[in-house]
């Protein structure tokens, strides 16, 4: 199994899966990061190693604690992160140093398809300083907006026990 830990969240991927913290590689943080003015980058990229029908370019939202500080609407946010995810990995391909981030990149270009993922997890009690996303608005503005990669973008959290093949913890 690999566990791989965002703030308060763990991601725990069952033996078969292929899965890296996409916006922790060498690659995308000491050189395609800074590409064309600044590249973002997805928190998770991960593919069944088996079969590699799908590509999961997984983002990660925990608004439990702290309130969405950024400026940028949070659906331009994850289309740009997503975007430069898949230009990332394919210039990983030929241009990663390390050994480990080149090849799955390589592997995870394979993939018939890419499915991306939101998970969200907002207050439980919601107030003007610390408001909650209307999900059904955020997967409509996904849909329009990613049609090209993925017609059916997903949001997840702890509580709606949704499940795409791995499994999700407080850390």
């Amino acid at each position: 199994m690999i566990s791989i830990t965002e703030g308060r969240l763990t991601f725990d991927f069952p033996d078969g899966w292929n899965a890296m913290k996409y916006d922790a590689w060498t690659y995308y943080i000491r050189s395609f990061q800074s590409v064309g003015g600044g590249c973002k980058g997805v928190d998770l990229v991960a593919f069944p190693s088996s079969s590699r029908d799908c590509l999961w370019l997984i983002e990660i939202k925990d608004y439990e604690v702290a309130p969405r500080q950024k400026n940028l609407e949070l659906v331009e946010e994850i289309v740009i992160k997503v975007r430069d995810t898949l230009a990332g990995l394919a210039a990983a391909r030929w241009r990663a140093t390390k050994e480990d981030e080149a090849g799955f990149a390589s592997l995870a270009l394979q993939c018939r398809d890419v499915k991306v993922v939101l998970h969200l997890e907002q207050p439980r009690n919601p107030t003007r300083l610390h408001p909650t996303e209307d999900v059904s608005k955020l997967v409509l503005k996904l849909k329009e907006r990613l049609r090209a990669i993925d017609n059916h973008p997903r949001i997840a959290s702890l509580n709606d026990g949704r499940s795409f093949g791995w499994t999700v913890r407080r850390a």
